[in-house]
């Protein structure tokens, strides 16, 4: 339900446009991982030109889940991104066990982490070349959680220009990257290219360890998918942001990759902690100190379109029923899910001062890539169950399955290579199953919860206003 002002529907307005979508796939997808380590993929690779060909191939693989997901958006016109889908395709149990997980542990981790990056990059120029306090690092990134979160409950407005403001920021400093790597490539600076392919370094086994670390460096394709309902003319809209993101996105992860190997050998690369500063300490002396800042808006900008993006899915959830209704409440005058976005701030800030964020996100890498198969799946199941269902964009049928396979198989990988912390991950997941009997399919909320959350959000609303 929607709160009603005058007898007429306070709804989200459609303020999403093509810029914007861009803004939020691009501004979420590079966070601080192409400034910091693309040294996983080498590692796995053993080789200069083999790592580059996996940043490729995983570009394109992205771009295949990034098309799949173009085609849901546009014939499934809802909210909610996963969750919508998996509810669609195969039912509500299956799309509340995703959401539970998301709730209770993959998105307050996932938030608390890129916010460390946050806070650990924004204080180092005031520190350096000192350590940073770890309480330092953690009331920093907890400024930076509520800032975010006020902005997205405030204006939708200004957290898609703000946004944008971010996404030129991080591609800026792509840019000091990249041309000053280009030219002394062009300069004639080859040699760290010298036998790039030398078979004798490549390690095979390491190599589906390797697409997991690109994989992970490109997830974030599926964002505008949370928010279709507030996109300008989805039909063209979503297609064309996710299609120009993909390409944007691949052209700075392999060029920014080129510009590194052209300053510092493998060697070199692969014994640095912050792969951006030790290429600006190279290249730029002095002007190195700028870098931290640009990694921290480049987090800030992840944090602010993913927030904004996973409010929509909670704020739909509401709507279905699977969430307090309360979250599906939308501020009258400033037109935001106002309870949607606040209600992981608890978490986060919870699991930021007292929780183990790292082993968490392990324990959860590999749900999130189930989750995504089982969605390209439905996409798949939804072709032959559903043919009619009208489709203004449409992919080939290898693309889905292809990308399908992919997932599983990191799925796959994910059992075998840490078979204790995929385990209790999915054991985490499978308490969706008990909390869907009870709150949801016998309707035995307990009232308590129930008025506790409705208080305190109509306590919210009045503040705010």
């Amino acid at each position: 339900w929607v709160t009603k002002q005058n007898n007429r529907r306070v709804e989200l307005g459609k303020k999403v446009t093509l810029l914007r979508g861009i803004s939020i796939i691009i501004g979420t997808i590079i966070g601080a991982g192409i400034f910091i380590s693309p040294k996983g993929i080498l590692k796995h690779t053993g080789s200069v030109g083999m790592s580059l060909i996996v940043w490729i191939a995983c570009g394109v693989l992205s771009l295949f889940g990034a098309l799949s997901y173009a085609e849901l958006g546009t014939c499934i016109k809802k909210s909610g991104g996963h969750y919508t889908y998996i509810m669609e395709a195969f039912g509500p149990q299956m799309a509340f066990i995703r959401l539970w997980a998301d709730l209770i542990a993959i998105r307050p981790a996932a938030t608390a982490v890129i916010s460390l990056a946050f806070g650990q990059y924004i204080l180092e120029p005031l520190f350096m070349p000192c350590d940073i306090p770890p309480m330092a690092v953690k009331l920093a990134t907890a400024i930076g959680i509520t800032s975010v979160m006020y902005l997205n409950s405030m204006s939708v407005t200004w957290t898609a220009r703000i946004q944008i403001f971010l996404t030129f920021s991080k591609l800026l400093a792509i840019a000091i990257i990249i041309v000053p790597g280009l030219y002394q490539l062009f300069k004639g600076e080859t040699r760290n290219f010298d036998n790039a392919f030398e078979l004798t370094n490549v390690k095979l086994s390491g190599m589906p360890l390797a697409f997991y670390s690109g994989m992970y460096a490109y997830a974030g394709w599926f964002y505008l998918n949370f928010v279709t309902e507030e996109v300008d003319n989805p039909e063209r809209t979503v297609p064309l942001a996710i299609s120009i993101s993909m390409l944007v996105v691949t052209s700075c992860y392999v060029l920014t990759n080129v510009a590194y190997y052209t300053v510092m050998t493998a060697e070199e690369l692969l014994a640095s902690d912050a792969v951006a500063v030790t290429f600006a300490e190279k290249m730029m002396g002095n002007f190195s100190i700028a870098v931290p800042v640009f990694v921290a808006l480049s987090c800030y900008g992840s944090m602010n379109g993913g927030l904004f993006a996973y409010s929509r899915m909670f704020y739909v959830a509401s709507r279905e029923g699977h969430l307090p209704e309360v979250l599906s409440m939308i501020h009258v005058r400033r037109h935001t899910p106002l309870t949607a976005v606040f209600i992981l701030y608890p978490m986060t800030i919870l699991q930021l001062f007292v929780g183990d964020i790292y082993s968490l996100l392990n324990f959860m890498s590999f749900l999130r890539w189930l989750f995504i198969g089982v969605v390209v799946l439905g996409l798949i199941y939804l072709r032959y169950t559903k043919p009619d269902l009208p489709r203004p964009f449409k992919v080939p049928l290898f693309i889905p399955v292809v990308f399908c396979l992919t997932c599983f198989f990191m799925v796959f990988l994910s059992l075998y290579s840490d078979p204790v912390n995929t385990g209790i991950g999915f054991a985490i997941a499978l308490t969706g199953i008990p909390a869907y009997y009870i709150f949801i399919y016998y309707n035995h909320r307990p009232k308590w919860i129930q008025r506790v959350l409705d208080s305190s959000a109509h306590m919210k609303l009045e503040q705010t206003d």
